[in-house]
């Protein structure tokens, strides 16, 4: 049987199980998704896909490896996607502004780790131009269609590579995340994002935003498949400035786990009810594995929120793409222009002035760890439609950010996972939050949770689910 006769499972351990028993290859896996991905057409995803001869040989060059060298690649056969403002080789890099374009001449290292574990690259994926967004509209490539809701933004910046998750294009995906942007998109699509301790994973290759505190992130069906990818391309380089020697804390998780939620005053889902009642929902089910304390006080993360894209981070997005703000204006989108000139102005005595603030809170925040193991959000506090952002761009992309702009400036590690469905099947998302470098430890408590949902994986499913009424 081929693959266009399978409705083919990408989550790592099924695919991989297809894999050993022969009912699939990698060959036909891509001869299936670059079939697909032609049937789809123009749904704003893509920026670049491999040709499909290329594919292929890359495919029949796995297949030619002897079982025991299969077995020491960690993402043999896997199929995945990168998002546009970082560099592969053969494609290239236009962080979705053509006028910017430029060929890369080798691999960023996250994207060199994957090939190198066996890992497929079938494209690059569309995105807010220059990472300057949290909703997926801010592209001259096309907004790629949300699954659940195509009249619903996809979430940003890193839009394709959710979505090319969700729609069961590609088994995992490369993303940025700076305030949100590699979890935002997870929530809008049902699937899991993985943002890693700032440090962890090389930024060297990738067009900056905020260098300082971004990291390469991670899109998956579920949290194992997120975290087999974070290990494959985790690692110091001396290359990167930003990158962080640090050994990953013990995994092992303490029992009962002690959430964290803000305090009820501090929740806020912009008069959206029905994610309000899926937090609740969500919160009623941490409390069937651990404890619960509904008193945190938000003051300090929401403060950060305002330092970091109303604030003196602005400079440091304006001086790494300042030759294109200032030089050629006109290659950019006007709302992408008008952010980054939003920073030209701020001073060197504001941004010091942040930077002290700034630790000030990082120290009341990490006195919360004596309290609690996990702090427990909402990912985002409601969604919008496409029209409802072009009404008002600034705003309404501020708003989806109150629960993920403080995270990389308070230096915390987060995996973001689904929650459950709104009544009109869009899915719903929570993210949970720990310490720089517990990573292993967030995640496995992050699977906990996702498990104990029941929920469906990415969007296919999702839908069928909805249509039953599940909430």
């Amino acid at each position: 049987m081929t693959a266009t006769q399978l409705e083919i499972d990408l989550e790592l351990p099924r695919l991989a199980a297809a894999y050993a028993s022969g009912t699939l290859t990698p060959s036909a896996v891509v001869d299936h998704l670059v079939r697909e991905i032609a049937r789809r057409g123009e749904d704003g995803v893509w920026i670049s896909v491999a040709d499909r001869d290329g594919l292929l040989a890359r495919a029949r060059q796995l297949e030619a490896l002897t079982p025991a060298q299969r077995e020491a690649l960690p993402l043999w056969g896997i199929p995945f996607s990168v998002k546009d403002c970082i560099d592969a080789a053969g494609f290239a890099t236009t962080s979705a502004c053509p006028g910017f374009s430029y060929l890369p001449a080798a691999n960023s290292p996250s994207v060199e780790r994957l090939l190198a574990a066996g890992a497929i690259l079938i494209g690059k994926t569309n995105m807010d131009q220059f990472a300057t967004g949290l909703v997926g509209t801010r592209s001259p490539y096309g907004v790629a269609r949300n699954p659940f809701d195509a009249a619903y933004i996809p979430g940003g910046s890193s839009s394709g590579a959710a979505v090319s998750v969700a729609s069961g294009l590609v088994s995992v995906a490369l993303g940025t995340d700076t305030g949100g942007s590699g979890r935002v998109p997870a929530a809008f699509n049902n699937i899991v994002g993985l943002k890693p301790t700032r440090g962890l994973i090389s930024g060297a290759g990738t067009v900056p935003a905020c260098r300082s505190i971004e990291t390469v992130s991670i899109f998956a069906l579920t949290v194992p498949d997120a975290r087999r990818v974070f290990d494959v391309a985790r690692g110091y380089d001396a290359h990167d400035p930003f990158s962080r020697q640090h050994a990953l804390a013990p995994e092992e998780v303490v029992t009962p786990i002690r959430f964290g939620i803000p305090d009820r005053g501090s929740l806020d889902f912009f008069g959206d009810a029905e994610a309000a009642a899926l937090f609740d929902a969500a919160v009623r089910r941490l409390g069937e594995s651990g404890t619960v304390d509904s008193s945190i006080d938000y003051a300090p993360f929401s403060e950060l929120n305002q330092l970091l894209f109303k604030g003196p981070w602005l400079a440091e997005r304006y001086g790494a793409l300042r030759s294109i703000v200032d030089g050629r204006p006109d290659a950019l989108l006007p709302v992408t222009r008008a952010i980054l000139e939003g920073g030209r102005s701020i001073s060197g005595a504001e941004v010091f002035a942040a930077q002290q603030r700034c630790e000030v809170l990082k120290r009341q925040i990490a006195a919360l760890w004596q309290r609690i193991d996990v702090l427990v959000v909402p990912t985002t506090g409601t969604i919008y439609r496409i029209d409802e952002i072009e009404a008002d761009p600034l705003d309404r992309n501020y708003k989806l950010g109150t629960y993920t702009n403080f995270v990389n400036l308070a230096d915390l590690a987060a995996v973001a996972i689904p929650a459950g469905f709104r009544p009109n099947g869009l899915p719903f998302g929570i993210t949970l939050l720990a310490p720089a470098f517990s990573d292993h430890r967030l995640a496995t408590i992050a699977a906990r949770v996702h498990d104990a949902g029941g929920w469906p994986l990415g969007a296919r499913a999702a839908r069928h689910v909805a249509i039953q009424g599940r909430p």
